[in-house]
């Protein structure tokens, strides 16, 4: 049974969302993390502006001006992960329990051939078109902390029809899992910026996609919109929480109205539906 609006709100707020930790060393670089800590979730983290970040070994973000950062967990996370701050002699580490996900499978039939198995050689030359204009979106790196006071949900009147990270089978074919939560709504139904940021990438007519819309909330983080049809943004634009984005829409691989909300940190996918309500440490005592 696909969960309601309010069984994702009750299940992120509480069982998903960790309590704040803070550091205990007094020679520490002082350093708080809170968030949902499992496979497709994430850490919201407060330390010294500017320090450098490392995740499991790897140098991968600096905090910014206010000390904050955020750090994602794909999918498919291993058990743990290991978050590490630096500035100048001073560091603090924490390591970091990643909850497993009984990610659900669907199935989903009726969809146009060219949109499961495509074939055509123009039609190939074309997706790989589209695969690098996407890469250059995702690649979006603002030096801000637009994600600090968390998202709201980008529709105001939807069902969810499809959990995020499920299994697909598409016209019976096994394929790659669902990266986004199916949030079902009228035709035309605006969409809406559920945080600050700036569009990183905005097309109407990607093959699988659809009407496509990204925005870089800061440090890699950055969420996308799927089927749209029709787009009110431009490249480049900023948005605030609240702007439109477009409508609601069927294009590219939909059988039905709906918007496909995605997010991505850097490379890893992460269900934006957690980061609803959340938001960053305000304080480090």
């Amino acid at each position: 049974m696909i969960p309601s609006r309010r069984a994702l709100l009750t299940g992120a707020v509480a069982s998903l969302i960790a309590a704040p930790l803070l550091a205990e060393d007094r020679n520490a670089l002082p350093l708080a993390l809170n968030g949902a800590w499992r496979q497709g979730g994430y850490a919201f983290g407060r330390t010294a502006p500017r320090a450098l970040i490392f995740v499991d070994g790897e140098a991968l973000t600096t905090a910014s001006t206010a000390g904050l950062f955020v750090i994602g967990f794909d999918r498919d996370a291993g058990p743990t992960t290991q978050i590490e701050v630096r500035s100048g002699d001073r560091s603090a580490r924490r390591t970091l329990d990643i909850a497993p996900y009984a990610f659900p499978s669907t199935s989903v039939n009726g969809l146009p051939p060219s949109t499961v198995e495509p074939s055509d050689p123009a039609l190939l030359a074309r997706i790989q078109q589209e695969i690098a204009l996407k890469t250059e979106g995702f690649a979006s790196r603002i030096d801000t902390d637009d994600f600090k006071d968390g998202f709201v949900w980008p529709l105001e009147n939807y069902r969810v029809s499809s959990a995020w990270g499920a299994q697909r089978v598409l016209n019976g074919t096994p394929a790659r899992p669902h990266y986004g939560i199916d949030l079902a709504a009228p035709q035309g139904s605006v969409i809406r910026a559920p945080a600050d940021g700036r569009i990183a990438f905005v097309r109407p007519d990607m093959h699988f996609e659809g009407g496509l819309t990204l925005i870089d909330h800061g440090q890699g983080l950055i969420s996308c919109y799927l089927h749209q049809s029709r787009l009110d943004v431009a490249l480049g634009q900023r948005v605030r929480r609240g702007d439109a984005l477009g409508r609601v829409g069927m294009t590219g691989r939909a059988t039905g109205p709906h918007l496909c909300w995605r997010m991505k940190w850097r490379d890893r996918n992460l269900d934006p539906s957690l980061m609803v309500g959340a938001q960053a440490p305000e304080t480090l005592a």
